[in-house]
């Protein structure tokens, strides 16, 4: 089997993605705008050949590139990014190529965020409501409908790229005065943001899923700079798991990772934020993984090469990522977090400066099997130290 990763550097844990798919016997293809010398080593080993390119934006040298690699070694059989900078050009290339996968025709639903709203409201699931924010006026009827805050966000985007929270009218009016094209209003949610993770066989069977639970919303963060930690769960609520098999099933995603959120707006009362449909970003799947004890790099690649799932599991521990910022002046150490929670600590990651600004300039992967333990180290992480004390 040739599969084709593109930009199999970054993030540096889906360089896994690579390795995985070499241990399990694909010849793995890379395109990147990284230069050879500069890839990981082991990733270097990992790749039959590599085709660099000085930007992958550049969407006719990436059909020449891959018309290169497919001279070279045949059939592309699968082509990933894993990543939703690429989304689109992964689905460009497979329909130029007619690789199996998502095509573009895919991503108007599960990538706009306006189809994803269609699909919800069609299958009857609680949503965030929103419309296109082409037309002033329709903005000023959804205002008067919903009241303020409001949220004006790209309708292709990740995370809280370009959206911005408005709170009366005049906030509103100067908005729109220089609002981009491509843009939707949002009704704002209240609650608690969760999430419904996981990864599906080619028929669409739920193979492994969890939830994460996050300390506040992705735009809050940024826009704040607040201290942002998320955590896997033990028992996923059944309502949740329920709605979010329904997502799965509605958007009918195959042989993929996915990640969907919502907001809990009381206990068991969930409304649909939006579906992504690839692996959660960050350390999440390190942090799957910690949870189950589970290598789900590898089970992924054994599903692509092999189509098997040889992966028991079971939700072991309550696994977290904790950010930290730089130039804050934490009131423990490193040193001194070890010495309180040595157990708990299951590594120290930087964070590439893409993601800093959500996850922290850097932060520890935590596990435990009981959530309070968990809790209390998460807080120590997070601790400042008071301002008269701190040097």
């Amino acid at each position: 089997m040739n599969v084709l990763c593109i930009s199999p550097g970054f993030p540096p844990n889906f360089v896994n993605f690579a390795l995985a798919l070499s241990r399990a016997g694909a010849t793995v293809l890379g395109l990147g705008d990284v230069p050879w010398d500069e890839l990981r080593p082991d990733l270097r080993d990992a790749l039959a050949e590599y085709y660099y390119l000085p930007s992958l934006a550049d969407y006719d040298a990436m059909l020449k590139a891959t018309a290169h690699l497919i001279a070279r070694h045949g059939r592309i059989d699968r082509l990933e990014s894993h990543t939703e900078h690429w989304l689109e050009i992964d689905a460009r290339l497979r329909d130029d190529f007619d690789i199996p996968g998502q095509r573009p025709a895919d991503l108007a639903k599960n990538r706009h965020k306006l189809g994803m709203k269609r699909i919800f409201r069609e299958q009857g699931i609680p949503c965030a409501e929103g419309i296109a924010a082409d037309k002033p006026a329709n903005v000023r009827a959804f205002a008067k409908a919903h009241g303020f805050p409001l949220i004006l966000k790209p309708d292709v985007g990740a995370g809280a790229a370009g959206a911005m929270r408005v709170a009366n009218t005049s906030q509103l009016e100067a908005a729109l005065d220089s609002l981009p094209e491509g843009y939707l209003v949002e009704a704002v949610l209240t609650g608690d943001l969760v999430s419904f993770d996981g990864l599906v066989d080619g028929e669409g069977r739920l193979l492994f899923f969890t939830s994460h639970e996050f300390s506040a919303g992705i735009l809050e963060t940024v826009a704040e700079a607040r201290p942002f930690h998320y955590h896997t769960v033990r028992e996923v609520d059944p309502r949740l798991e329920a709605l979010g098999r329904r997502v799965v099933a509605a958007f009918g995603i195959r042989e993929r990772f996915f990640h969907v959120e919502f907001f809990r707006r009381a206990p068991g009362d969930y409304a649909a934020l939006e579906v992504n449909v690839r692996p959660p970003g960050g350390p999440s799947i390190d942090l799957m993984n910690l949870s189950s004890d589970i290598d789900l790099f590898q089970a992924w690649a054994d599903l692509l090469v092999h189509g098997r799932w040889p992966w028991p599991w079971q939700r072991l521990y309550h696994a977290a990522w904790v950010g930290r910022r730089r130039g804050v002046p934490y009131a423990f150490s490193d040193l001194q977090l070890r010495e309180r929670h040595g157990a708990l600590l299951v590594d120290t990651v930087e964070q590439p400066e893409a993601f800093a600004a959500v996850m922290g300039n850097w932060g520890y992967l935590l596990r435990h099997p009981e959530l309070a333990r968990l809790q209390e180290a998460i807080a120590d992480v997070e601790a400042v130290a008071d301002a008269r004390t701190a040097t």
